[in-house]
């Protein structure tokens, strides 16, 4: 409805009668629903002046969905995976699309410690020019960032064997330098899937 209605974040949205009636189901369900969308942060009422569609992006919602969907070491590890999954073919991706100069920025910054892991790889994604891409590993990054298992320190030579490798445009040295820096090599061999 949302979508149909062109409705965006500052939009007000129908009362509940007319929720009720568009959606076919009673007005207790329409109030519970809007209730749990408050909590989640999505939606905000305003006394007198109706509810109104949230801007959701800044809100805490990945780490709140987190503490209900990632219980599981199972949910932990197909997050663990599907984010590395994505930062490889995005790599893959950044073989052909990533320009040198881009490249030797990112040494530059790499060299300089200006960038901290969620950046670099923000940076690759970025130039992996697939925006569906980068979307999905936001959210994967914050989920994994949420999960608190403690900073770990990558080797700040890997990063540079990774970018030389990339500015080679060698897919296997490219694939073989990440999972060096991600310590992948125990990973690999149980799943067979990097």
């Amino acid at each position: 409805m949302i979508n149909a209605d062109g409705l965006e974040s500052g939009d007000k949205i129908p009362s509940e009668r007319e929720l009720s009636e568009r959606l076919n189901v009673g007005r207790s369900s329409v109030r519970e629903a809007l209730r749990a969308l408050e909590l989640l942060g999505l939606i905000e009422t305003r006394r007198g002046e109706g509810t109104f569609i949230r801007d959701f992006r800044g809100n805490q919602l990945v780490q709140l969905l987190s503490t209900f969907i990632l219980q599981d070491e199972k949910a932990k590890q197909d997050v663990f995976e599907t984010k590395n999954l994505i930062e490889m073919d995005c790599l893959r991706l950044a073989i052909q699309r990533m320009g040198k100069k881009s490249i030797l920025n990112l040494i530059e910054q790499v060299k300089n410690n200006q960038l901290d892991d969620d950046e670099f790889f923000y940076r690759i994604i970025e130039n992996a020019d697939n925006h569906l891409f980068l979307r999905m590993w936001i959210i994967l990054k914050d989920y994994y960032n949420s999960l608190h298992l403690g900073l770990i320190d990558y080797k700040h030579d890997n990063y540079l064997f990774l970018l030389e490798a990339l500015a080679e445009k060698d897919e296997e040295k490219t694939l073989t330098a990440y999972r060096n820096l991600r310590n992948l090599t125990s990973f690999v061999t149980n799943t067979n899937k990097f």
